[in-house]
């Protein structure tokens, strides 16, 4: 062989090596990236676990709060307001009765002809108007004028299907969905904005005189009889139609829950007894807080950089506002520590809330062989193409990991509520039935979260508790109930009984 041909071979050698050095090379790299991808996602699971000692411990956090909070105004992270609803509906209310549901984005405006003992409800309907972004965050006149021109609207539709008695004035039952400080079952001072409002000069102003003035600007002749939380509304919409619902939650864009507290367990409550003995209270439990939620670091940044930090904790780890985020952060820091996307950060996935919970929820839910709706919301959402089956595997844990979590978590919640009421036990020759109505979209749609949360609750209730509790979902609860619970405190009422 001549000296060409052999350093030929030399080269060639060399070159064969090097590129199978630079296999060999990108394999490990790829497999350190994997290894580190995994590392990422184990520490994580750890963090999010839930076992059933733990939420023992959140159930028992729970109650104590719900003690503490109706012990003294400012006693717990746990507002516990007062609802001055201690008449739910009976199912003997009649006559035309309007609700306002206002609680997001969106709201909505109905009306009930309700017919009595045996007829029920006899008439609905409803519309539903979206906010103009720009009014979410203006002023207090800008936001309840539309707000009253839309209502007149729709009152002005009213047709012969709806009879209005003679003689009255139209009553209206007022939801809204953000923390109010109640002060009688008609008026209450906003404390603060959530959902992405805000608007400084409707903050400790009485939302009924708001809404009542901006009535009176559009000639609309209308009384509020009933402020109520979209969660008060939801437990009455369900007492309507079932005696034995004690409870509220609400499981949606965020969370929250009511219930139904004997009065004289109240310490905070100076006012004479009401006649029914009961006072709906409703907790505001998304503001729960406790050193035995499982919350990781993913949770912190995110909580940092929300419009309210340090607040609303337990509904950033339940609530559907928030857990397509945590995912996306989770992903994010993949995609930038373990280069799980490839070598560059996909630019959509730095986009804070990009991900949405409906999005999640789909990609938790594909039964698909493949994955194809996970690939196919990676590519449409983030713009992420060419994902490999196994890269889909490790997104569905994700989106499963932190489901679970928040599921859990709520169903550790509903104990601490049948704890406090003395309903997680059987007592001796007591088979009593306890229903909670839940409403929301998370618990609606999401059934993988839904299941999750039955479930887990039975599992600390126990087989033999389980059978007693009932868990029903009550569909848009809170805008019927607001009408119901407009027509029980109606001004007429009196006149009715007598």
């Amino acid at each position: 062989m001549g000296k060409v041909a052999v350093g030929v071979a030399v080269v060639c050698g060399i070159a064969v090596a090097a590129a199978a050095a630079v296999v060999v090379h990108r394999k490990m790299k790829k497999s350190g990236r994997w290894v580190k991808a995994m590392e990422i996602m184990k520490d994580f699971e750890e963090k999010c676990g839930t076992p059933i000692g733990k939420l023992r411990q959140v159930a028992d956090a729970m109650t104590v709060e719900m003690h503490a909070g109706l012990a003294s105004e400012g006693g717990s992270k746990l507002k516990m307001l007062i609802s001055y609803v201690y008449n739910l509906p009976s199912g003997n209310e009649k006559g035309l009765f309007y609700a306002l549901d206002l609680g997001g984005t969106n709201f909505r405006v109905l009306r009930v002809q309700l017919g009595g003992k045996d007829s029920g409800i006899v008439n609905q309907q409803f519309e539903e108007v979206s906010i103009p972004p720009n009014l979410m965050t203006g002023t207090s006149n800008a936001l309840f004028d539309y707000i009253a021109a839309e209502l007149a609207k729709f009152v002005a539709q009213e047709g012969m299907d709806f009879q209005l008695t003679p003689g009255r004035q139209r009553e209206l039952g007022f939801t809204f969905s953000f923390p109010v400080m109640q002060t009688s079952i008609a008026s209450g001072t906003l404390l603060r904005w959530t959902k992405g409002f805000s608007i400084d000069d409707t903050v400790g102003q009485d939302v009924v005189a708001e809404l009542t003035k901006a009535m009176e600007r559009q000639g609309l002749d209308m009384r509020v009889s009933a402020l109520v939380n979209d969660t008060v509304g939801t437990l009455a919409g369900g007492r309507y139609t079932n005696n034995d619902v004690v409870a509220a939650v609400i499981l949606g864009t965020g969370s929250n829950a009511a219930y139904v507290e004997r009065a004289h367990a109240i310490p905070k409550w100076h006012g004479l007894l009401p006649k029914s003995g009961e006072m709906v209270i409703n907790m505001e439990w998304g503001n729960f807080r406790s050193s035995h939620l499982p919350l990781t670091e993913y949770d912190h940044a995110l909580d940092a950089e929300s419009l309210n930090p340090g607040e609303q904790i337990y509904e950033k780890v339940i609530s559907g506002m928030y857990l397509g985020e945590i995912v996306r952060r989770v992903l994010c820091r993949m995609a930038e520590e373990a280069a799980f996307f490839g070598d560059t950060v996909p630019p959509k996935l730095k986009v804070p809330f990009v991900l949405r919970t409906p999005v999640m929820s789909a990609m938790h839910q594909d039964t698909s062989p493949d994955l194809k709706v996970v690939a196919n919301k990676l590519k449409d959402i983030l713009e992420i193409s060419n994902t490999s089956m196994k890269m889909r595997k490790v997104i569905f844990e994700i989106c499963n990991i932190v489901a679970t979590r928040g599921a859990r978590l709520s169903a550790a919640g509903i104990l601490g509520i049948l704890k406090k009421m003395g309903r997680d036990t059987i007592k001796e020759g007591e088979k009593q039935r306890t229903v909670i109505a839940m409403d929301g979209g998370l618990y609606e749609h999401y059934m993988e979260y839904r299941k999750c949360l039955e479930n887990s609750l039975n599992e600390l209730l126990g087989e033999e508790v389980s059978e007693t509790i009932v868990v029903e979902h009550s569909n848009d609860g809170s805008g019927i109930g607001a009408a119901l619970l407009a027509a029980s405190h109606s001004q007429y009422l009196e006149t009715d009984e007598s």
